[in-house]
């Protein structure tokens, strides 16, 4: 089976082997799931949040890193690649014992537990069901429907993030649904059906419906790098 596609002009992975926690607890190794989405902009977020950030697409990216963003895209061709280059079940299982995640936009949705389409089907796609939530796909509607919009996020400790409201890229975004006990909503948007939520936390995973790597606001990259610093 060939290999998973090499980022094209992305930077450059360090030495096959180094340990995944050789930068004590102050720059973690965070790695962007690239098959797909906007690789580069996450890898200069998460470089400007305080991380040593790869491109992952092999296993032994996976073995090395202390957190993982899986950007958007598409999320049936991101779930259905990650099964082609038989990483489905390893990406399955570090987010299960622990490794901090963050999913944006469609990266949200292979998270979560469920999927549907905007009209509420069941989507048939694959997932990782580590995120306790059912993601709406094109919640807000098709590629025109897209908007910004300015959102009140709280971090980590419940409290909104200093600096103000965030600025968010919604496009063909999900929303969640019927999160568990163990989530967190840390910000909603106002639609006509009432507010929806739009980031979550459960633990080790975060989530955004958005595309916070456009934005050029690298607080909720900050947010996520913090997490996994904390292993």
């Amino acid at each position: 089976m060939a290999g998973p596609p090499r980022l094209a002009g992305g930077r450059a992975p360090r030495a096959a082997g180094a340990p995944a926690r050789s930068f004590g607890r102050r720059r973690p190794l965070v790695g962007v799931l690239a098959l797909q989405g906007d690789v580069g902009e996450h890898l200069g977020m998460l470089d400007d949040a305080g991380a040593e950030a790869i491109p992952v697409t092999t296993r032994g990216d996976l073995d090395r890193v202390d957190g993982l963003v899986l950007p958007g895209g598409e999320s049936i061709t991101i779930g259905r690649l990650l099964a082609r280059f038989e990483l489905l079940e390893v990406v399955r299982q570090r987010v299960a014992h622990g490794l901090a995640t963050f999913g944006t936009c469609a990266g949200a949705i292979l998270l979560a537990r469920e999927a549907t389409l905007d009209d509420g089907t069941p989507a048939e796609q694959p997932l990782l069901g580590a995120l306790d939530v059912r993601a709406r796909r094109n919640a807000f509607g098709r590629q025109v429907a897209s908007f910004e919009a300015s959102l009140d996020v709280a971090g980590l400790d419940g409290q909104p993030l200093a600096g103000g409201p965030l600025e968010a890229a919604f496009i063909r975004a999900p929303w969640f649904e019927a999160p568990g006990a163990g989530v967190e909503s840390l910000a909603t948007v106002a639609t006509e059906a009432g507010d929806r939520i739009v980031v979550v936390r459960q633990g080790h995973i975060l989530a955004s419906a958005f595309h916070p790597e456009l934005g050029g606001d690298p607080r909720l990259h900050a947010a996520f790098v913090e997490l996994a610093r904390r292993g």
